[in-house]
């Protein structure tokens, strides 16, 4: 049998290190996030009226079958991306608790594509309501990052074990 080599130095330790309030802070933002996403859906689908005056304000000269097709074609996008969103907050919120710097990342990578889809958003018809909790999300997304990347947040995120 062979005997396993001694490890020079101290062992390191294996336990995982307890977040910082600022990801503590950015996790629950998280989690809000995820909760406004399903707010947006909700008021998504009550305000289709509103949408449909919307659609009718920029191109008055629709018809009926054209404004709905309009509506659907814009309220279909907007519950999907709500799901995903969603989804999404839970998972970053769940890998950024662990301290995956990975996901930090990513965290990133999504709050960009948030900021380009509310830039985008003043481009295209949608409810007052809907823009208004779209900012909201976007203004919760903006803290959350600001934490994660905080040098508070740093260490959390260099001292956990990769998996």
């Amino acid at each position: 049998m062979y005997e396993p080599y001694p490890a020079a130095g101290p062992v390191p330790d294996s336990r995982p290190i307890r977040p910082p309030r600022s990801v503590l802070n950015a996790v629950r933002l998280m989690y809000a996030g995820a909760a406004l996403e399903l707010v947006a859906l909700i008021i998504a689908v009550v305000t289709r009226a509103s949408l449909k005056w919307a659609i009718l304000a920029r191109h008055p000269l629709y018809n009926p079958a054209q404004v709905d097709h309009a509506e659907v074609a814009r309220a279909v996008p907007l519950v999907i991306g709500a799901l995903i969103a969603t989804g999404l907050w839970l998972w970053m919120a769940w890998a950024n608790g662990r301290g995956r710097n990975w996901a930090r990342v990513l965290s990133a990578v999504f709050f960009g594509i948030s900021t380009f889809d509310l830039l985008m958003s003043f481009f295209v018809v949608r409810a007052t309501a809907t823009m208004i909790v779209g900012l909201v999300i976007w203004l919760v997304g903006l803290a959350a990052i600001v934490l994660l990347f905080s040098p508070e947040s740093a260490p959390f995120f260099r001292g956990q074990p990769a998996g």
